[in-house]
């Protein structure tokens, strides 16, 4: 089941000015963590001290790419004096702290671009999709990027490419670490949509094995609402993409376009395999119920056959239990056994004509 968060913080957003800075999501106290790491193709280096200090933008003609990973968005004033020293829109900062914002690309001035992301990945201690708020900023030679405070860094395999200056992360800029980081949000989409298949497939056979109960169709409900909700998550992405494809922003290198097509090929392929998904839910849906009706056909079927072939008898046994004393066969010293037999062989006729019928 996709971890749904209802935040009563939200309701500090009523009447507030636009722009203000007011926190939205869980509570947390530990102090946000920020790490700066500064590369280019022949070198990097890393300050993770978290001094507000060492977030000050870098030169225009500065020879490297600077990279600010915030973990912790519950401090407004942190994100604030980040904000102030990248010159950054209050209403960008606005939608940073808010974890509620859904996905959206945002352009301002042709020198930053905003874009606000759902990391979701699955937890196996709740055994549900966990949901995180991901927020990126790109300027001229420097990149951004928010993230709610958790025990591990979502970006840490791209920490580790720079590290060991593999692949083309080095060698380029800071749009295609823009690329970088939201292929690795994809990635874990793609994760997702493989865990539920699996699932779909056990459901699958349990149903057409037909050793489904009531808790499997109760799995498909829980499904069917976890589909619709990842989905509603990962559309928007489908946009974003597309207006960085369309070249609406100067901060997008040429050289980072294929990658980006690349990018959007994954989007495309996650939404399709949910929709398909949602499709193959409603076909199992309709073969659980099926078989269901058929259980309760065969049952209906069975005590309705019951039910015809002691009604005569019941009829003859009715006649014989009235309390006349002008009844002959009463007398009679075999009209017991006689009774029994002419009722044995009606229960035993109806058998051979419900058989020859087909309905036994």
């Amino acid at each position: 089941m996709s971890k749904h968060r209802h935040n009563r913080s939200a309701e500090k957003l009523l009447g507030t000015s636009p722009g203000t800075l007011t926190y939205v999501g869980q509570e947390i106290e530990h102090a946000t963590k920020i790490k700066r790491i500064d590369y280019n193709a022949t070198d990097y280096s890393i300050d993770d001290s978290s001094r507000l200090s060492a977030c000050k933008i870098p030169p225009a003609e500065a020879p490297f790419v600077s990279w600010v990973d915030v973990d912790g968005i519950h401090e407004p004033k942190v994100v604030a004096a980040i904000g102030q020293q990248y010159h950054l829109h209050p209403l960008l900062l606005e939608d940073v702290v808010n974890t509620e914002q859904k996905p959206k690309l945002d352009l301002y001035d042709d020198t930053v671009v905003f874009i606000t992301l759902k990391y979701l990945h699955h937890s196996r201690q709740r055994q549900e999709i966990d949901i995180e708020h991901v927020s990126l900023v790109l300027g001229k030679n420097y990149l951004i990027s928010f993230q709610e405070e958790r025990s591990k860094d979502i970006f840490e395999p791209v920490i580790e490419r720079i590290k060991a200056s593999s692949g083309k992360t080095r060698r380029n800029g800071a749009d295609y670490l823009l690329y970088a980081l939201m292929d690795v949000m994809v990635d874990h989409y793609l994760l997702i949509t493989e865990r539920i298949g699996e699932k779909m497939d056990e459901l699958e056979e349990e149903i057409v094995e037909e050793r489904a109960s009531q808790q499997t169709l109760s799995t498909l409900y829980k499904l069917k609402r976890e589909l619709a909700f990842i989905r509603r998550t990962i559309n928007p992405l489908r946009d974003i993409v597309g207006t960085l494809l369309r070249g609406e922003s100067d901060m997008i290198q040429h050289t980072t376009i294929p990658y980006l097509r690349d990018l959007s090929d994954h989007v495309n392929q996650v939404i399709e395999t949910l929709d398909s998904y949602r499709e193959l839910i409603a076909g199992l849906m309709d073969v659980y119920y099926s078989i269901v009706n058929n259980r309760m056909n065969s049952v209906m079927k069975t005590l309705t056959i019951v039910s015809a072939i002691f009604i005569p008898l019941t009829f003859i046994a009715g006649i014989y239990g009235m309390n006349f004393s002008n009844m002959p066969e009463l007398r009679s010293p075999t009209g017991y056994f006689w009774t029994l037999l002419v009722m044995g062989c009606i229960a035993l006729g109806e058998i051979i004509y419900f058989k020859r019928r087909g309905w036994m």
